[in-house]
């Protein structure tokens, strides 16, 4: 469970909504038979969107377990899962 600030999760999910519609526009243009460069440019912004969300989270995450060793806390576990989340998005 992803236990982010409000404004994060806000954040996160207002940008989720509009790679939604992004997806959206893009079975549009699929099903009007739009020029497949027009397609590969859309589909190239909707990843980017994608990775930018991922990496929000990933960042949050990486900020926990920084807080996490400066009070004392055994993070090398959390900051291990999170190098291999970094290495997934990668």
């Amino acid at each position: 469970m992803i236990l982010m600030s409000t404004d994060t999760r806000s954040d996160v999910l207002n940008r989720l909504k509009r790679i939604e519609g992004q997806i959206r526009g893009l079975q549009r243009l699929i099903e009007e038979g739009k020029d497949c460069t027009e397609v590969v440019h859309q589909l190239a912004a909707a990843r980017k969107a994608l990775d930018k969300v991922g990496f929000l989270i990933l960042s949050y995450r990486m900020q926990e377990c920084i807080e996490s060793k400066d009070n004392g806390h055994d993070s090398d576990r959390a900051l291990d899962e999170a190098m291999k989340l970094f290495l997934t998005l990668a």
